[in-house]
């Protein structure tokens, strides 16, 4: 019976340090996921950036376009009155 015991608890023992080794891996590809989903956020908002950039640009031109367009026809009716 001792001998079972012992090889019980060997086979514990054994067991046990292969669960630590694999919680060990698993903490770390866990870093490795926060690590690669952070830069995957700073991509994400780097490209917003690009798009809220391009757009604003975009706006400003449209603005202006009618802005000149707005002001070229009240001038033309305000020299047609005089």
């Amino acid at each position: 019976m001792r001998l079972a015991t012992k090889a019980f608890a060997l086979a514990l023992m054994i067991s046990a340090a292969a669960i630590a080794q694999t919680a060990g891996q698993d903490m770390k590809q866990a870093g490795k996921d926060v690590k690669q989903a952070g830069k995957a956020t700073g991509e994400a908002a780097k490209d917003v950036g690009k798009a809220t950039k391009k757009t604003a640009k975009k706006a400003t031109k449209e603005v202006k376009k009618t802005t000149n367009k707005a002001a070229s026809k009240v001038e033309e009716k305000t020299r047609d009155k005089q």
